[in-house]
């Protein structure tokens, strides 16, 4: 498995970063995003530090968890 190059894991890190900002704004708690798809709390905080490079389909669980589309979460300009 080849290692994450820094530009990788700045985009790792802005797409957590939009996560956690939604998951806030929408009062909830990282428990219980992860439960809405299936998933323990290491995983969602995991992806929201940035610290794992989640799969298009994890992501698209956690936009149905927070009840927004995955552009939302992924456009990170």
């Amino acid at each position: 498995m080849r290692k994450v190059n820094k530009e990788e894991k700045d985009l790792l890190r802005k797409i957590g970063a939009r996560i956690v900002r939604i998951r806030k704004e929408r009062q909830i708690t990282q428990f219980e995003l992860a439960s809405r798809f299936h998933a323990d709390k290491q995983t969602v905080q995991r992806i929201e530090a940035g610290l794992t490079n989640a799969t298009i389909l994890t992501l698209l669980k956690v936009a149905k968890g927070l009840e927004v589309t995955l552009a939302e979460i992924i456009d990170v300009d």
